[in-house]
């Protein structure tokens, strides 16, 4: 399919070729962005949630009262947990949250993200992301020109310095580079904009794997 490219300041840059193997998907499987999204929300938690274990109270490992004659239950310690104060039983301990997930699934997820966007006219290809100027009142309203008001910008190899300047502090506007792009990051913007180095990187990478 071919889309028409455009400049930041509206102009026209001519059209690009697109290859439906990648953004031409019309079937768009929900249940492989979800596990895919699901993947990389896992691999960013933290994991260092923690509670203090019996071994760990500072509290005294005298035993409590003799073990017999008292017509209570036996104890050995205050550390318990069902003591006040003492440890808490199989709380959270510091872990990984990641998994595996084979990679032919997430290069699928990554087309099927692609392709939903094109199905929903929210593809925006530019023929570069640069500006000359670090002005983010004059990148807001190139943007707002061209109605990108919630999008995540796929700026090429490196992101132009002074595109990231000015486009950092303006909301619900993300800039990364190629090596950047993702499912979840591009499902959560409305529209996805790709300069034309990005759209040939992302053919070329596909290729990669393809004959691998």
């Amino acid at each position: 399919m071919k889309l028409d490219v455009i400049s930041l300041d509206g102009g026209k840059g001519g059209s690009i070729e697109l290859p439906d193997a990648i953004f031409g998907i019309e079937e768009i499987r929900g249940d492989i962005l979800q596990r895919v999204i699901t993947w990389q929300l896992a691999k960013r938690r933290a994991g260092t949630h923690k509670v203090q274990v019996r071994n760990e109270v500072s509290r005294t490992g005298k035993k409590m009262y003799k073990q017999k004659g008292t017509g209570g239950a036996r104890h050995g310690s205050r550390r318990a947990a069902q003591f006040v104060g003492g440890a808490r039983a199989h709380g959270p301990v510091v872990r990984s949250h990641a998994f595996d997930l084979p990679k032919k699934i997430r290069a699928m997820a990554l087309r099927h993200a692609l392709s939903s966007k094109v199905r929903d006219g929210a593809l925006v290809v530019v023929e570069k992301a640069a500006v000359k100027d670090v002005k983010t009142s004059t990148l807001r309203a190139q943007l707002d020109k061209l109605g990108l008001t919630n999008a995540l910008v796929i700026a090429g190899v490196e992101v132009d310095a002074n595109f990231a300047l000015a486009a950092r502090n303006i909301p619900n506007i993300d800039v990364l580079p190629n090596a950047g792009l993702n499912v979840y990051d591009v499902l959560r913007r409305h529209k996805l904009v790709l300069t034309r180095d990005a759209v040939e990187a992302i053919q070329a990478r596909f290729a990669e794997k393809e004959a691998a």
